[in-house]
């Protein structure tokens, strides 16, 4: 079973490891208040957010030796959000874990990826 202890937290917001990682690594920043959509966080909560992900990103660093980082956020089923609470991934990314890297998010929508 995945490990989901609590990696940190702060009064607005918590980290734990994803339940289906994409890599070894992969971190979810979740807001307290349940909250569908990133944009409707408040300030302090996505300053909290974007601080837990500052210091979960030190932690990976130092238990995963990634050698790059994706951060992403979808916002509506349109962008292939599936649960329905904000919540910030940060995804390591180890040298080869994909055939051609190039383009990072852009490759959500296929084919647009290279460029």
């Amino acid at each position: 079973m995945t490990d989901r202890r609590i990696l940190a937290e702060n009064d607005f917001a918590y980290t734990i490891f994803d339940k289906f990682p994409v890599n070894a690594g992969h971190a979810l920043i979740i807001p307290r208040r349940h909250v569908t959509n990133y944009f409707e966080l408040s300030p302090d909560e996505k300053a909290a957010c974007w601080q837990l992900l500052d210091e979960v990103k030190r932690l990976l660093d130092t238990d995963f030796q990634p050698q790059g980082y994706n951060i992403g956020v979808n916002v509506g089923e349109i962008a292939g959000q599936t649960v329905m609470h904000v919540h910030l991934h940060l995804i390591p990314r180890y040298d080869g874990d994909v055939e051609n890297p190039i383009g990072g998010v852009r490759g959500v929508i296929p084919g647009r990826q290279q460029y």
